[in-house]
């Protein structure tokens, strides 16, 4: 478990999720060994849990408590001080951007399913967290959590009145109102297009009291310096397949590819060629991956999902889709309506 992985979660957060359904009265060590885990492996330091054992867990979790919010009780469990380094330098920043832009360059330290950005709109920041990896029917699950948990860490820093104006979500209303209402104590909303919190400008900018400026670029460095070490231990085709799930529309050519990570379109090509696959498989494998969630989403047409992809003509999309999987993206669909 010790082996860095491409997609994975830390296993502090799982940690967490176990914590919750034990407050709930579950036992926790079958749910953890139907996947080759015990108790024990959740007391181990940084270490990290694959992206698949992630998702069964999870959904096992929901599925046993019947809990639709149990990803905002999970997220409302995380404190600053869960987050490591991160949550350090966090903890000594000296305004509410600069956390804002500590999350965007370092939150692959703690989760790298996800990608934080913001954008300024009118009177308001909007802290938006996007999924890298489509998430499907966990996505209420974790976006909730991870939500909830930076709004923890910006109530913590602004002692408690950080002045969220809303939240938002991209899907469908999935959790209890009255929970929300005391978690969130503002405005939430549904089947948006972005997920995340929009915070008033005028606050964002404001000088903190917990701010130590030392203590700050101390842990600062040492976030620069571990991501550093997760850049130089991926390999080139998980770091190109990265880059691609973070675009997910327009996807970058092998040139511009090359470009962005600092090599020859030919040195990029035989470094993939190295590691047993090319360019053009990556990109298959995206559109694949990609194809599948929003299929099983229904929120597209098959023209949309075509176009979103990259794709000039439907028939090409559904010929490639016939060829990942051996059935019409049409078949597929109606295959996984709820």
């Amino acid at each position: 478990m010790n082996q860095p992985m491409e997609w994975a979660l830390s296993i502090n957060y799982l940690r967490q999720v176990a914590d919750q359904l034990t407050e709930m009265g579950i036992d926790v060590a079958p749910w953890l060994a139907s996947h080759e885990l015990s108790l024990a492996d959740l007391e181990q330091a940084d270490t990290s849990v694959p992206w698949e054992v992630v998702r069964a867990l999870f959904l096992e979790a929901e599925a046993i408590t019947g809990e639709s919010a149990l990803g905002l009780m999970v997220g409302e469990r995380l404190r600053i001080n869960n987050h490591g380094m991160v949550g350090y330098a966090a903890m000594n920043s000296g305004s509410v951007r600069q956390v804002v832009e500590l999350l965007e360059r370092f939150i692959p330290l703690r989760i790298n399913l996800v990608m934080v950005s913001h954008q300024v709109e009118g009177n308001y920041l909007n802290l938006q967290i996007r999924e890298l990896l489509p998430l499907g029917e966990l996505g209420p699950f974790l976006l909730g959590a991870v939500v909830v948990a930076v709004k923890n860490v910006l109530d913590f820093i602004t002692l408690g009145n950080c002045q969220v104006a809303e939240a938002s979500f991209t899907f469908d209303e999935a959790f209890d109102r009255e929970l929300v209402r005391s978690l969130f104590r503002c405005p939430v909303r549904y089947n948006q297009n972005w997920t995340g919190l929009s915070l008033p400008l005028e606050v964002v900018d404001q000088p903190l009291r917990t701010a130590d400026p030392a203590a700050f670029e101390h842990a600062e460095k040492l976030c620069e310096r571990e991501l550093q070490n997760l850049v130089s231990d991926a390999s080139v085709s998980a770091r190109v397949r990265r880059l691609m799930l973070a675009k997910q529309v327009n996807f970058p050519s092998l040139t511009v590819t090359a470009r962005i990570l600092h090599m020859t379109p030919r040195t990029l090509h035989r470094r993939l060629l190295d590691e047993g696959t090319s360019f053009q498989e990556i990109l298959d494998e995206v559109r694949h991956s990609l194809a599948m969630e929003y299929l099983k989403s229904q929120h597209m047409t098959i023209q949309e999902l075509a176009y979103t992809l990259g794709y000039g003509d439907t028939a090409n999309f559904r010929r490639a889709f016939k060829r990942w999987t051996g059935v019409a993206p049409s078949f597929f669909r109606e295959g996984n309506e709820i």
